[in-house]
């Protein structure tokens, strides 16, 4: 536990220190701050082709500053969708935490390139160590016609299996490359697993005060899940064991769409390294409404393990990935437990359905006799 705190401690104050270092020093570095800042000059760095000209069509603030942009120049598309840097220094911290943006900006210059179809295209990332801020330019995907589902509007069966088909690219892209450990130096080794985030000592308390805060504003059952945030620790780890690859991190409904039929995923701001039981557990129990996964969850994983193995990874056993599945709903319950609980990050009707769902998923899959079965 002293341990977990002192990580905690350090990853909270290398977060308070680029927040530092960008107030006194940020504005007289050449690295973007706003959307304003993306000039002709900027981005052809950062895209490595000749920008002549940048005019803003439109943009929003959330966990990042957001816009599309209008370009024209050499070999350069119309338009394009940024990300960088929130706004606000509170919002940075939170993203610190989590270190969103340095590891969109990561995916995107080392990952990306290595993987086809399933993925926005991006025309470059640039990301500042010493401040904290990042850019990433991608393809601009109101050009063509897509479908963005998300909770409230969830995928159905056969579009489940096409991410089911994603989903095992990715992780068989990566199968059996990265190190033993998280860590050290190469191409992957600034992949954490979830089971080592310092904040997950944070995590019990925030997931019983969220419980308490929506007592009264549902009647799902959210004590089914008690168990996970008494050990939530032991869980992650139990999730974590076994061979890792890369995973998504954060693959809900939201972050999906499909474009001529293809499903793809949106938004590598928590890619980890993992066993891919979690992208499949969060992206299953989140994205199909509770009966048609019952229905159709067997069969699913079925369609994972055979797209797996055509994408370079093993051909895993199918009980065994079933109970690594039930262990996992960990992650698919307490990510809508927080943010129906903390707000402002969902619509609360998405946030609750995406809870329903997640501890119909806790009793139905007996995930706690699950996980203490490998306790």
């Amino acid at each position: 536990m002293v341990i977990r705190a002192v990580r905690l401690g350090a990853h909270m104050g290398h977060g308070v220190g680029r927040l530092a270092v960008d107030a006194a020093l940020g504005r007289a570095r050449s690295f973007p701050r706003r959307v304003a800042d993306l000039g002709p000059e900027v981005l052809s760095k950062v895209m490595r082709r000749t920008v002549d000209s940048v005019t803003v069509l439109e943009g929003e603030a959330g966990t990042s500053s957001r816009a599309r942009l209008a370009l024209s120049g050499r070999d350069v598309p119309e338009s394009v969708f940024v990300k960088l840097s929130a706004a606000t220094a509170a919002t940075r911290m939170l993203g610190e935490l989590a270190r969103l943006g340095e590891t969109e900006a990561r995916f995107y210059a080392a990952l990306a390139p290595e993987l086809g179809a399933g993925i926005p295209r991006s025309h470059g990332a640039a990301f500042d160590p010493l401040t904290g801020r990042y850019v990433v330019v991608l393809e601009d995907m109101t050009t063509a016609p897509c479908q963005f589902p998300d909770t409230l509007n969830p995928l159905d069966t056969d579009q489940m299996a096409s991410l089911m088909e994603v989903l095992a690219g990715l992780h068989g892209s990566f199968w059996g490359r990265l190190p033993e450990k998280p860590g050290g130096g190469g191409a992957f080794g600034w992949l954490a697993a979830p089971s080592q985030d310092p904040a997950n000592l944070l995590t019990p308390a925030l997931m019983r005060m969220s419980a308490r805060k929506l007592a009264d504003r549902t009647d799902v059952p959210i004590e089914a899940g008690r168990y996970l945030w008494e050990n939530y620790q032991r869980a992650t780890e139990i999730v974590d064991a076994g061979t890792h690859t890369v995973l998504h991190g954060d693959s809900h409904p939201g972050n999906t769409y499909f474009r001529d039929g293809r499903a793809g995923l949106l938004d590598w701001q928590v890619v980890r390294r993992g066993h891919p039981s979690r992208d499949l557990t969060y992206t299953l129990v989140l994205g199909l409404p509770v009966d048609q996964r019952r229905a159709a969850e067997r069969d699913l994983l079925d369609v994972y393990r055979g797209a797996l193995a055509a994408a370079g990874g093993p051909e895993l056993d199918r009980d065994e990935l079933w109970t690594r599945y039930r262990q996992a709903v960990t992650y698919a319950y307490v990510s809508p437990l927080t943010t129906a609980g903390l707000g402002g990050m969902q619509t609360e009707g998405i946030a609750l359905e995406g809870l329903a769902r997640a501890v119909a998923a806790v009793q139905d899959l007996e995930t706690v006799a699950a996980l203490r079965q490998a306790a």
